[in-house]
């Protein structure tokens, strides 16, 4: 396999023009204070710096590519910054969704094998993987945010293998997100069941894990939604990630005629 390799080196080889555009695609970001954007721009040009990015399937890594999957996977630490996601150095960059073989053993213990094609992996240790779509083909996969999915995993995992509970700040308490995650969870599997129309991406039903890592995707990009769906939840991810883009939302609204 061709490993394809770019990296921005100097925050100074980047114009405000260049920011701009790549963060117009980004609407999420729109609410941002002028101060959290230089944060979050400085903390990007350093996270590409840091992790080692590889182009899988002959992409070319352009600067549009790592700049975008830098601002995005910065946004969760944006408070708290890039020690959360040490341990682990690889990104690896699929043009479009991709195939990972996987086993699986059944009860009479035979293992099966087959194919998963996903759109991406987060690695206990390891690299994460993310698929890359045009403009155009980004539509195609209906508002999910790998980036911020499997970033949200990268925080999970810093306590082991991920099952919806990072290791939380001093001063929060492990009762109280049980308290505001467990019975959301439970809520949002027999709604999907049920075969409502949600909102929020359906794939947080698979475990809990899945659901912290979907949750926190709204949490960035719909804050208003997942405040009005599970304000208990939005609570506990407001207090994890010391952010409240809901707020963030309201006033920036407020502020532009029209939204």
């Amino acid at each position: 396999m061709i490993w394809n390799i770019f990296k921005s080196r100097s925050g100074a080889e980047i114009s405000q023009q260049r920011w701009q555009e790549v963060e117009s695609v980004l609407p999420f970001l729109d609410h941002l204070s002028n101060d959290s954007r230089a944060r979050l721009r400085s903390l990007a040009l350093q996270f590409i710096s840091e992790k080692e990015w590889h182009g899988a399937r002959g992409l070319v890594l352009t600067q549009e590519i790592q700049l975008s999957i830098a601002l995005q996977a910065c946004l969760p630490v944006l408070k708290l910054g890039l020690s959360w996601y040490r341990g682990w150095v690889g990104i690896i960059i699929y043009p479009g969704d991709f195939v990972i073989p996987r086993q699986i053993m059944d009860d009479d213990g035979i293992v099966h094998e087959y194919e998963d094609e996903v759109l991406g992996e987060a690695w206990e240790g390891g690299p994460v993987l993310l698929s890359w779509f045009g403009a155009t083909e980004g539509e195609d996969i209906g508002g999910i945010n790998v980036v911020l999915h499997e970033f949200a995993h990268k925080l999970d995992m810093r306590r082991g293998a991920p099952e919806g509970l990072p290791p939380l700040h001093p001063g929060m308490s492990r009762g109280d997100w049980i308290a505001a995650f467990a019975p959301a969870f439970g809520d949002f599997q027999k709604r999907v069941d049920a075969g409502e129309e949600i909102e929020l991406d359906p794939y947080a039903s698979e475990s809990p894990a899945e659901f912290f890592a979907v949750m926190s995707e709204a949490f960035f990009q719909t804050p208003l939604l997942l405040r009005r769906e599970y304000p208990a939840v939005y609570r506990q991810l407001s207090l994890f990630y010391r952010q409240d883009p809901a707020q963030r939302t309201t006033i920036y609204r407020m502020h532009k005629p029209g939204l």
